[in-house]
């Protein structure tokens, strides 16, 4: 990835470059072009002026000579030629002696300068065009023209150069600070892959996306690693769980096959009530499954409207135990809950409260609004939990002397808390115990 990186910014850079450069360059040498032959241009327009004196006004030739004089210290070769094509006077050099361009200048034409043999020829007629008395014709060296544009190429290109080259350095260290951290997350999803759980990704470097993909790697990671352990630890708690009532059920069934007619009934007995032990455990098993793999999808839930319904379905049962089964219910407003959660959850707390409470006990649902929540109290006067006990009580299995499997507690827990609600557990003043319900409000929910 690091060489498909630099290669493709490389690509581009040299694109770039020379589409900025080339042009450039030959804007440059177009302009010094121009420049150096309206320079030869002005420089003969000078002697034409003054022979124009000499050759129309019959003037002294003094100063066309000084002219021709001063093109020659400068470099320049000169020659002025009359009307009739004439050589009248010139440099000491002779390569401005070009009788055929002088021609093409009197009879009233402007010629293209021609470059021969380094040089530049100038040529420019003396009087007017139309009836010129006269031409002159100028030779300029090209060599400095050509140096300039020869130094001129030359930053162009060096230039160029070490854009490239900076872009080479800077294209080299992009992509090692994107591939980096996208080699060690490669490198750890394939550790991770391989089974090793604790794995994780860096999470330090690299471009903000990368971060954000490793972030995001990292807590998939550690939900896969909880998820395992999880699934690790209810094995291990179900093996635990179901090992004691299939021991004691092989048991009673080893004593019935041996055991005396008359005691046959009662062994009978007991062996049906380990096998409902084992029901009722596996039941609640695939109540915990079933709420841990559910995604609820909030609905306005009716607080005062399910309470009332639960009471009416427990109170036979209440009724039957002797328990008072009563309700207090002062919040009117809907909690976002998924469908049936509710219900789940109150008969989960009512059948764990009507199992602990004693004959004559009470049983109490209150639900009243605090700030952005609906708070629901499920309170009994049985014998309450220990401190120990309700730290724990939410785990699977987490209340070793539960009448019941253990797990009603720990569905509610997932319930509630899937749902962006809170649960605890209080001591009821004056003894028992009272689970706290916390219900987000419906429109929290929906507010943007």
């Amino acid at each position: 990835m690091t060489r498909r990186i630099v290669l493709a910014l490389l690509a581009l850079t040299v694109v770039l470059v020379a589409a900025a450069a080339v042009p450039l360059g030959l804007s440059i040498t177009q302009r010094e072009h121009l420049a150096f032959r309206d320079k030869a241009q002005a420089a003969t327009r000078v002697i034409a002026a003054s022979a124009e004196e000499y050759l129309s006004d019959r003037a002294p030739a003094d100063e066309m000579n000084a002219d021709l004089a001063a093109a020659a210290k400068a470099g320049d070769c000169a020659a002025v030629y009359d009307m009739n094509g004439r050589l009248v006077a010139s440099t000491p050099c002779q390569a401005a002696q070009a009788p055929e361009l002088a021609a093409e200048t009197l009879t009233g034409r402007e010629p293209e300068p021609p470059e021969t043999d380094g040089r530049l020829l100038a040529a420019e007629p003396v009087g007017t065009f139309r009836q010129p008395d006269g031409a002159v014709v100028l030779a300029r060296s090209a060599a400095p023209l050509n140096a300039r544009i020869a130094v001129t190429w030359a930053w162009t290109g060096l230039v160029a150069v070490a854009g490239i080259a900076a872009s080479a350095l800077v294209s080299v260290r992009l992509a090692r600070w994107v591939n980096r951290p996208l080699t060690t997350l490669d490198t750890a999803a394939h550790k991770l892959g391989e089974g090793r759980l604790g794995e994780r990704a860096v999470v330090d470097s690299g471009p903000p996306e990368v971060r954000r993909l490793a972030a995001t790697f990292n807590t998939m990671a550690a939900r896969t690693e909880n998820l395992i352990h999880g699934h690790q630890a209810v094995i291990a708690d179900v093996s635990h769980q179901l090992r004691t009532p299939l021991a004691a059920l092989r048991l009673r069934l080893d004593l019935l096959a041996t055991a005396a007619p008359e005691s046959a009934p009662e062994l009978l007995a007991s062996a049906q009530e380990e096998v409902a032990r084992l029901s009722r455990l596996v039941d609640g098993l695939l109540a915990v499954a079933r709420a841990e793999q559910t995604v609820p999808r909030p609905v306005p839930v009716r607080v005062d409207e399910v309470v009332a319904d639960r009471i009416t379905a427990w109170e036979p049962v209440a009724q039957e135990r002797g328990i008072h089964l009563t309700s207090n219910s002062r919040a009117a407003g809907p909690v976002a809950l998924g469908k049936g959660d509710l219900e789940q959850v109150l008969d989960n707390l009512l059948a764990n409260a009507l199992d602990a409470v004693p004959d004559g006990g009470t049983v109490t649902i209150d639900s009243t609004s605090v700030a952005g929540a609906v708070r629901v109290r499920v309170m009994d006067d049985g014998p309450g939990m220990t401190p120990e006990a309700r730290a724990v009580a939410f785990h699977r299995f987490g209340n070793p002397k539960a009448r019941g499997s253990g797990l009603g507690l720990a569905i509610v827990h997932r319930l509630i808390t899937a749902n962006g609600g809170t649960i605890a557990l209080e001591e009821t003043p004056g003894g028992g115990l009272t689970v706290v319900l916390d219900l987000p409000w419906w429109h929290d929910r929906r507010t943007p």
